[in-house]
């Protein structure tokens, strides 16, 4: 099995806790069980439908969320807002399928009530189970760190946050002159370097987080030579906080440890999961919407001489060049090395094309270059190549935003940074909400952006 001495396999992912093992069949557990406990009740046979209807539930809701560590506020939240999305698709099936008479009106009622009451109080019963179990002598594992500088305290403030792991920081271990530590290490130094292997067998120590900046790296293979003689377990958190990552994540690329800073997260399932929604979107958003693009364009016709789609020249994914298309809005069409920004009351807008740059009707078309594979109905808005060409030397990290394909809406817009960037600093703003965007992406998150950006394009007035 082990020939190939060659190939050692170094990193491994970490396995499931306990309590998210739990938490992936809990939700999607309770909720056929208590249909089917609302059913017993009202002494409703058990037909076929009813098992196409739990095997579906499941389906779609496993694995569930891990409630347990969130503030009780926020998972009621949740769990209300996840079950009332569920039911909204599941009405959409059953319209779809004229399957409403195969169910009882009682039964689906009194089941959309009792399930999210039930998954409330299972999720309160596992924390404070959870707090009963972290307060336990045999499960309290004690801590120290190694640099007490900013990432050391770091490392603190994120093993104090998680009360319920059960983890007790005895304190820090640093070299330096006090002036040189964080401020909130103050009082807590437990010793030099040299004296951590010793403390680490004295008091029983049964983790070790190494903080050490990566130009110390002699005095971390001493440290780790002298820790490997104790039975705390080690870990190594390198200090990458001073750049912005995009999703981050641990490889073993032959037993090679490669750590990505900056990643696109559309890679394997979720580039797909990406592509299909947008099709499956975009296809029928354009189907919707017919009727109003032939309005728009006879609009933007006979507002002014000129042609009805204008193709402008932005910057794609991995920064290639892409032709964009948006109703003609203005009288003249900047497409070159100098574009100059749309500002307020700017005389080469026409009166129709200020409407429809206000309401982001002019952006319709967009959901063609969605279709193309060009554009994402979500992500960073696309610039001009002229501002990417400006922006990229004096904003860090701008082109990181160009990781994934550009969208016709966005996290920065949704969030009051649309229209002119008239200043360095809004621009700055737009880009760091784009990489937040990169940072956070979710389907869930999409669909929200989406239904936030329809309700701007009724109520905003900060485009022009």
């Amino acid at each position: 099995m082990f020939e190939d001495r060659n190939y050692k396999r170094t990193f491994y992912s970490a396995p499931q806790s306990v309590q998210s093992f739990i938490a992936a069949f809990l939700e999607p557990s309770l909720i056929v069980l208590v249909y089917l406990a609302v059913l017993a009740w009202f002494g409703e046979p058990v037909m076929r439908s009813t098992y196409t209807l739990c095997m579906l539930v499941f389906a779609l809701t496993f694995p569930g969320r891990n409630h347990f560590g969130e503030h009780p506020a926020s998972a009621v939240t949740d769990i209300i807002g996840s079950w009332l999305m569920l039911l909204l698709i599941l009405g959409m099936f059953a319209y779809a399928t004229s399957s409403f008479h195969y169910f009882e009106r009682d039964v689906l009622m009194w089941w959309a009530i009792l399930t999210p009451v039930s998954q409330i109080v299972a999720v309160e019963v596992g924390r404070q189970v959870l707090r009963w179990r972290s307060r336990q002598p045999w499960i309290r594992r004690s801590a120290i760190i190694v640099g007490a500088g900013p990432l050391g305290a770091k490392v603190a403030r994120a093993l104090e946050a998680g009360p319920m792991k059960g983890v007790e920081l005895l304190g820090f271990f640093d070299d330096r002159q006090d002036d040189r530590l964080h401020g909130d290490t103050n009082g807590r130094i437990l010793g030099t370097l040299p004296e951590l292997s010793d403390f680490v067998r004295a008091h029983g120590v049964r983790e070790v987080y190494i903080t050490l900046p990566l130009g110390s790296q002699p005095r971390i293979v001493q440290l780790l030579e002298q820790v490997q003689g104790t039975t705390a377990s080690i870990f190594f958190v390198p200090d990458v906080f001073g750049i912005s990552i995009i999703q981050g994540r641990l490889q073993d690329m032959n037993g090679v440890p490669v750590v990505g800073i900056l990643e696109t997260p559309f890679t394997g399932v979720n580039e797909v999961v990406k592509r299909i929604s947008d099709i499956i979107l975009a296809s029928l958003i354009l189907l919707l919407i017919s009727p109003i693009l032939v309005a728009l364009a006879i609009g933007v016709k006979m507002s002014s001489p000129g042609p009805i789609i204008f193709r402008q020249r932005r910057n794609g994914l991995d920064g290639d060049e892409i032709m964009v298309y948006k109703f003609r809005s203005m009288r003249v069409m900047d497409n070159g090395t100098v574009v100059k920004q749309a500002t307020k009351g700017d005389p080469r807008i026409t009166p129709f094309g200020a409407f429809i740059r206000r309401t982001s009707l002019d952006e319709l078309p967009q959901f063609v270059n969605v279709l193309q594979g060009r554009m994402s109905i979500v992500g960073p808005r696309p610039h001009a190549v002229a501002h990417n060409e400006e922006y990229r030397q004096i904003i860090k990290a701008y082109m990181v935003r160009h990781k994934v394909k550009p969208g016709i809406t966005g996290w920065a817009q949704v969030n009051g940074l649309r229209g002119e960037t008239d200043t360095i600093d809004k621009m700055k703003a737009r880009v760091e909400y784009d990489l937040e965007y990169l940072r956070n992406w979710s389907l869930g998150l999409d669909l929200q952006i989406i239904v936030r950006t329809v309700r701007l394009m009724i109520f905003d007035r900060h485009a022009y």
